[in-house]
């Protein structure tokens, strides 16, 4: 059987989407939809089933899921062992993070790296998620949280304080927040919880209990632009907050939340020259920043 249709059969189990299966995979939805078909035209077996909720296994598909799973992880390592002994300050290093990091943080600092290396193609991949690094979707990762798996190498690169903004409207219109007396009467804008808005909620439940949440979003993009537009009060990290029009800082009471930046790669890619030499550029781009505090 062919390996590429067999890593289309596992990337839509796992996702359960043609869609983010044949984006995780650079390929467009119908041919993912035909690779499909002709594996199981060439098994004899219905693998997959569609259900309203996204593609599900059957009883075939599920019974060679897990060493599909093994066959991908032995490839995998593979191609990372390749990659870390290849030479040279050439080639391509994919990078991931959150959309307004990657943005307002990463690029500058990228744009000076290939300046400095122009062989080298930085891949600049921003989305809710993270690429995965184990699986080879990216060869750097930054992320606001610590690394679980064993097999990635972190060090902490940053940390970025927030902060509470407000628009000059919506001070006119609404008065100062007085963090004090729990801002009764005002809105807040804050994170989505289940993308990472905890540290966002536990500090507004301390200083703003009887406002009015107008809006979540999983954008911090998002969250300043409302904000600039005077839907309500947000917490925003200051290299953001003080970067975008139409802002101003609102002074608390308590000390607003601090977020570690911890960056991740791969051991066995570790050591290739380029991404080496992003990581130091990137860590030490991060160190020097002005609008990012305490960096070690």
């Amino acid at each position: 059987m062919d390996w590429d249709d067999l890593r289309v059969f596992l990337a839509v189990a796992k996702s359960g989407s043609l869609t983010r299966a044949a984006r995780d995979l650079g390929l467009s939805q119908p041919t993912v939809g035909r690779r499909i078909a002709a594996l199981e035209k060439r098994t004899g077996a219905r693998l997959l089933d569609r259900t309203p909720t996204g593609y599900i296994t059957t009883a075939a598909g599920a019974a060679i899921l897990a060493g599909l799973e093994r066959m991908e992880g032995e490839a995998l390592a593979v191609e990372r062992m390749i990659i870390g002994h290849d030479a040279g300050l050439s080639g391509p290093v994919r990078v991931t993070a959150i959309e307004w990091f990657a943005a307002r943080v990463l690029a500058p600092i990228f744009a000076d790296f290939t300046l400095e290396h122009p062989e080298v193609t930085i891949e600049l991949l921003t989305d809710v998620r993270l690429f995965s690094l184990t699986r080879r979707e990216a060869d750097i990762a930054l992320s606001f949280n610590r690394f679980d798996q064993a097999d990635i190498f972190q060090r902490k690169v940053a940390d970025v304080p927030h902060a509470l903004f407000a628009s000059p409207d919506y001070i006119a219109r609404r008065g100062t927040p007085d963090c004090r007396t729990g801002m009764g009467g005002h809105a807040i804008i804050q994170m989505d919880e289940q993308h990472g808005g905890q540290v966002d909620a536990e500090w507004l439940a301390g200083i703003a209990v009887d406002a009015h949440v107008a809006l979540r979003s999983n954008s911090r993009e998002a969250q300043a632009r409302a904000c600039a537009a005077g839907a309500g009060v947000a917490v925003l990290p200051r290299c953001l907050g003080e970067k975008t029009p139409g802002l101003v800082e609102i002074v608390t009471h308590s000390l607003p939340p601090t977020r570690t930046v911890w960056l991740g790669v791969h051991r066995d890619v570790r050591q290739t020259p380029r991404v080496r030499a992003l990581v130091e550029a990137t860590a030490e781009g991060l160190k020097t920043s002005g609008y990012l505090a305490d960096a070690a």
